[in-house]
């Protein structure tokens, strides 16, 4: 049995500035262990459900080794709102008091240009395989969400990964869906040891190791959703989807490989 995960929880002192380039106005804060973290907000548009997805596919990535910056827990007061001018802004911070979700700050990281950077095949393939496991559809040429820190790649924001979890009455038919959509993934025409990541990885991703993933989740994340009868159905839920996604892998790693040899 895996032995219990854990993140750390800070408490946010200084809201520093918003960074608009995401759809979700994430910010950059600094907290009580006077580091500086992005923070995603739990009451922004896409809701709880897009903390949901950045955790578990946050702490997945880390499972398989994959570069991710430190993912913590970060509480926020809504008194932030009473000094912020930007009323847009004023009403997500009101909407977010509480339990929220922020990222290790990277200072001087920029953003990945597959022009200027070519990653290491291995790392590529994984990173691919991974993307097509989790349905991540938000890793793209156009918004790459990969950063560059000393020289390394770093995986960033997954709240649009996990789709399966807008809709539970489907999720047990997506599970078992190639991933058509990996074909736009910015990293595919250096991906060529796939069938090498999908042995190397899918090993490590046993129940024990999910089920502690997802017994992270913060129970006011998970609203209420008329397929479980309670909370724990909700977390099963996650957990069989994310097995019955493994044991049928061969369909989305077949699916990139063929994106893959399409752009040979």
């Amino acid at each position: 049995m895996s032995p219990p995960l854990s993140l750390r929880t800070v408490h946010a002192t200084r809201y520093v500035t918003p960074l608009r380039e995401g759809g979700s106005l994430p910010a950059v804060i600094e907290a009580d262990d006077d580091g500086l973290y992005v923070m995603k907000f739990r009451g922004a548009g896409q809701g709880p459900k897009a903390l949901v997805a950045e955790l578990i596919s946050g702490e997945l990535a880390r499972v398989l080794g994959l570069p991710m910056p430190e993912l913590v827990f970060a509480e926020m007061d809504r008194e932030f709102a009473r000094t912020e001018p930007d009323p847009e802004i004023q009403d997500l911070i009101r909407a977010s008091e509480g339990l929220n979700l922020a990222m290790d700050y990277l200072p001087g990281a920029i953003n990945y240009d597959p022009a200027a950077m070519r990653p290491d095949a291995a790392l590529a393939s994984r990173i691919v395989w991974f993307d097509a496991c989790i349905s991540n559809v938000d890793r793209t040429t156009r918004n790459t969400n990969l950063m560059v820190w000393h020289g390394k790649l770093y995986l960033i924001d997954h709240g649009a990964s996990l789709y399966f979890h807008h809709d539970w009455a489907n999720a047990g038919d997506a599970a078992t869906k190639p991933f058509a959509l990996i074909r736009d993934h910015v990293l595919l025409p250096f991906a060529t040891d796939i069938a090498a990541a999908d042995a190397e990885l899918a090993p490590k991703l046993d129940a024990g190791a999910i089920t502690a993933i997802v017994d992270l989740i913060p129970s006011q994340w998970l609203l209420p959703d008329p397929a479980f009868a309670d909370e724990p159905a909700q977390r099963r839920a996650y957990v069989d989807h994310l097995l019955q996604r493994l044991a049928q892998r061969q369909v989305f790693v077949e699916e990139a490989l063929r994106a893959h040899a399409a752009h040979v």
